[in-house]
């Protein structure tokens, strides 16, 4: 933006609080985000002082590799450049062709090498999130929740200043607008939806926000204020205490390894919905860890249920089908508050008893409880070892 328009304008293309929370959730996005954010630098914009469409398109189809939904935001983009380019036909047989097949090639060769057969990843992306439409089997959501909800929850307290920067800046900045719409609604023809999947078009907003807040004169000060005290709030808040127990309880089962070092027997069930908590990559030690398993069905049955919804459906008879012999029994437990009561006669006939407690969120949802229990089974006032 200091280079389209100038430093005036630059320095209120401000980063919102969503990139905070996001940016490790998951990296792909964020990587996605960051190389179009990069190949946009390059884009022939007018007025753009730095064009370059190899590098453009390069960034684009690295991102695409990485990624593939970050083609989405990118084909409106890539056809007004084709219909103002001239010479199309050198672009496509001398940029676009040449770009997209070493990319792609190197993609084949290096999937090749991991999976041990010739795989396009991209095409099995396709497939199990549109044409099969598998995302499904982990939500689904509402046509409209995009602009209902997903769009003004990323922008935030940076929505009223987009709307209103839509207004005021210049048509050559419209391909953007007409971007971020294009994006919402091809994500919304899905029925699987989640915020990060609509975090690459926020850099494109923030250059209507930029607008917007520098050509406000009276309400500069007070708008300033106000987005960067919201913003910060928003950004510690979620970052900071908003679900954080799944790590928390983490943190402490690696305490409970280094401090007990010879109980090698010791072993953890994470009774939550699937993929609640991270695992080793928090532990780093060799424990034996399970969770309740929610592979997605790839054969096509009807009435399909993976392990955590049979689980849910009756915790206390699976427990005790799962766990007959007290050999098996795992050293910790971890649950979420919710299913305390649900359990507690196995807990107490197998000698569980509560030793940690961990705050999750102010805002419990089905599943998911405001806070997290380490049981431990204990025998005769001992740690139990198998």
């Amino acid at each position: 933006m200091k280079q389209l328009e100038n430093q005036q304008v630059a320095r209120w293309v401000l980063c919102s609080w969503f990139t905070w929370y996001c940016c490790t959730r998951t990296l792909t996005n964020t990587m996605e985000t960051v190389l179009t954010i990069i190949a946009l630098f390059y884009y022939p914009l007018e007025g753009s002082k730095s064009v370059d469409s190899v590098k453009y398109s390069s960034l684009v189809a690295l991102a695409f590799i990485i990624r593939p939904t970050a083609v989405i935001p990118w084909i409106p983009l890539l056809f007004r450049h084709f219909w103002q380019e001239q010479r199309k036909l050198d672009l496509i047989l001398h940029q676009f062709l040449p770009v997209g097949f070493a990319t792609l090639s190197w993609s084949l060769m290096i999937d090749r090498i991991f999976f041990g057969q010739w795989t396009l990843v991209q095409y099995n992306f396709l497939k199990f999130n549109v044409l099969q439409n598998l995302g499904t089997f982990y939500g689904s959501h509402p046509w409209h929740w995009y602009f209902s909800q997903g769009f003004p929850v990323v922008l935030g307290t940076h929505l009223p200043f987009f709307i209103h920067g839509c207004f005021l800046a210049p048509k050559r900045y419209q391909i953007l607008l007409v971007t971020v719409l294009w994006t919402l609604l091809v994500y919304s023809m899905l029925s699987h939806k989640e915020f990060r999947f609509i975090y690459p078009v926020l850099p494109f907003c923030m250059v209507f926000c930029g607008y917007s807040l520098n050509h406000l004169k009276t309400w500069k000060k007070p708008a300033l204020s106000f987005l960067f005290l919201s913003n910060m709030l928003l950004a510690l808040y979620t970052g900071l205490v908003h679900q954080r127990g799944t790590l928390d309880v983490m943190t402490h089962i690696q305490e409970l390894c280094y401090n007990n070092p010879n109980n090698s027997a010791a072993s953890v069930f994470v009774m939550m919905p699937c993929h609640s908590t991270p695992l080793y990559s928090h532990v780093h030690y060799p424990l034996p860890m399970r969770f309740l398993q929610c592979p997605p069905d790839l054969t096509g049955k009807s009435q399909y249920l993976d392990e955590a919804d049979t689980f849910y459906q009756n915790p206390l008879s699976w427990l005790y089908k799962e766990f007959h012999n007290n050999s098996t029994l795992p050293t910790y437990l971890l649950i979420f508050n919710v299913l305390e009561e649900e359990i507690s006669a196995f807990l107490i006939s197998r000698n569980y008893e509560r030793t940690a407690v961990f705050f999750h969120t102010h805002l419990p949802e089905g599943r998911t409880g405001s806070h997290i229990y380490i049981y431990e089974r204990k025998l005769k006032g001992k740690l139990y070892r198998r």
